[in-house]
């Protein structure tokens, strides 16, 4: 045996030792990154319908499921940075975000919500697609009372999202998020507008109705 043989067999266990604990850690981590989503998927359904202690169940099993995985993952950094830990945060901070500004509950920071910069910029970017789909079922149904004030906190999360200027390898492509968020904004404040002239308008129509009805 050459004078390196002992020293590479060490060398060898302990990488596989390493690799295997990694891949235990990562098959539970996995599991339970898709938990949270699909938990903070069914929550922003929740939201949209109105059913917000529902929401906020459903919150809660995805900030559980988030959490549980991290453990799992926290002493495995290449796995626990390989992407789909994130995006379980990114999705959790998006119910979470969604819930608290279409109910006006308490918006929570990435630090009270126990996740990253990075992806809950994100899921506050995706939460303003969210905004537009509740803007627009008011349209649907007649009722302009919040979509104003949802609008300007639209406007607002763009705001913050457009000074973001770092890498995207840092931000996990928080430019292209900002990037649809101005697109969403922008289709948003069209369509509110034009819903509120053409409500303007008949109401302006009803008024003179009353005004001259039954008059030759």
């Amino acid at each position: 045996m050459g004078e390196h043989s002992a020293k590479l067999e060490q060398i060898a266990q302990e990488a596989r030792a390493a690799l295997s604990a990694a891949f235990a850690a990562r098959e539970p981590g996995l599991r339970l990154s898709r938990e949270a989503i699909q938990h903070a998927a069914t929550a922003i359904r929740a939201t949209h319908r109105g059913e917000f202690p529902q929401a906020r169940e459903l919150i809660a099993a995805s900030e559980q499921a988030v959490r549980q995985a991290a453990e799992h993952l926290r002493a495995h950094p290449a796995v626990f940075y390989a992407g789909f830990l994130e995006d379980a945060q990114k999705e959790y901070a998006e119910a979470q975000i969604t819930l608290a500004l279409v109910s006006g509950g308490k918006l929570l920071g990435p630090g009270e919500l126990g996740v990253g910069a990075s992806p809950y910029l994100n899921g506050l970017g995706e939460a303003v697609g969210e905004l537009r789909r509740y803007v627009l079922d008011a349209l649907r149904g007649d009722d302009t009372s919040r979509c104003e004030a949802l609008l300007d906190t639209m406007d607002e999360v763009y705001t913050i999202l457009v000074t973001m200027d770092f890498p995207d390898a840092l931000t996990r492509g928080l430019r292209r998020t900002t990037d649809m968020v101005r697109g969403v904004l922008e289709r948003t404040r069209g369509d509110l507008t034009m819903a509120l002239r053409q409500r303007r308008l008949e109401e302006q129509l009803k008024a003179l109705d009353t005004k001259w009805g039954g008059h030759p």
